[in-house]
């Protein structure tokens, strides 16, 4: 257990040992044990302050940051660019300074591509404060850790051997960025997963994240096996984590976009390619998601989908890393 991470910014994963995320874990662990409990906690952050950026609309991001400084006893502040000078050219390392000399972290949600996590650094390089990523166009890491936390309340902090398949889906109304994807990408084979990667051509990820995933995986002695086969990569699946993301490495173009997307319709989830899994496999997503395009209802409320339980464990896990980052020890 390493308890000197504070004022440690949390902007991807790989930044963090898998000692460090282990030590978030357990915190999270006991965290949601006393809450479950009637244990009060709102000593840890008390009078301190976490400012909220985002630059792009959040539900269980902002409530779950936001509810948690309340029970740690600190106060959250949301933010936009409209909302403050951003908006009129402001830029990180002006804001980054001025923020952090008020309170003591400061969360972003900056999904544009090639820039949010660009913008993420930036900040951190001036900021004399923690900052933590809320969702950027590379790396989605508190939700990430989110979904390690479910899996190991679920099947135990062992995951070694276990198949993690990470499969694009249809969807119909927006782009989503490829932050949630690579982000699993990074953390699950650092923790013993075998991860298999499917998506249709033109679905790729970022070739530095491919490159940098292979290297965790090769270091932790397990496998990533992409294929362009849906039915194939559920075969015999632990956990399966279907979503829908946009092909940012080809094209941003909205008309493009949906032409390739209506290609590619019977990428949904359904009762018959759960059972290619095995019987105990879960079926999880980050949500928000786009009902009978990307999974069909009787799957997202069906027995095996705890989608609800990778939300709740948003509010624990970061929590935990708030805990650690901003009332840690120095």
């Amino acid at each position: 257990m390493n308890t000197r991470l504070f004022q440690k910014d949390f902007i991807t994963t790989p930044d963090w040992t898998v000692e460090d995320l282990n030590t978030m874990l357990d915190l999270a662990f006991r965290l949601k044990g006393d809450f479950a409990t009637g244990v009060i906690h709102d000593h840890i952050l008390r009078a301190k302050t976490l400012y909220m950026l985002f630059f792009e609309e959040s539900t269980r991001t902002r409530n779950s940051f936001e509810t948690g400084m309340t029970q740690l006893g600190g106060h959250a502040i949301w933010l936009t660019p409209k909302a403050t000078q951003i908006g009129h050219g402001e830029n990180a390392k002006d804001t980054g300074i001025v923020l952090s000399s008020y309170g003591h972290a400061i969360a972003i949600r900056d999904c544009r591509t090639g820039i949010g996590n660009k913008y993420l650094y930036e900040m951190a390089h001036y900021a004399d404060a923690p900052i933590i990523n809320m969702q950027d166009d590379v790396d989605h890491p508190c939700q990430a850790m989110a979904d390690l936390m479910t899996l190991m309340e679920l099947f135990g902090r062992d995951l070694r051997g276990r198949k993690f398949v990470l499969s694009w889906t249809y969807a119909p109304k927006y782009v989503r960025p490829l932050s949630v994807p690579q982000s699993l990408l990074w953390l699950m084979p650092r923790f013993g997963m075998d991860v298999t990667l499917a998506y249709p051509e033109g679905y790729h990820m970022m070739p530095d994240v491919m490159e940098k995933a292979r290297q965790f995986a090769d270091e932790a002695g397990t496998t990533i096996t992409e294929t362009h086969n849906m039915e194939e990569a559920f075969t015999d699946a632990d956990f399966l984590y279907p979503k829908s993301w946009g092909p940012i490495m080809v094209t941003e173009d909205e008309p493009t976009v949906e032409a390739m997307a209506a290609r590619n319709t019977g990428w949904r989830v359904t009762q018959q390619k759960m059972a290619l899994a095995k019987k105990h496999a879960v079926y999880m997503h980050c949500m928000p998601i786009d009902r009978g395009h990307e999974a069909d209802g009787d799957v997202i409320d069906g027995p095996q989908s705890v989608i609800y339980k990778q939300a709740e464990n948003r509010l624990h896990i970061q929590k935990a890393l708030m805990a650690l980052v901003m009332g840690g020890r120095a």
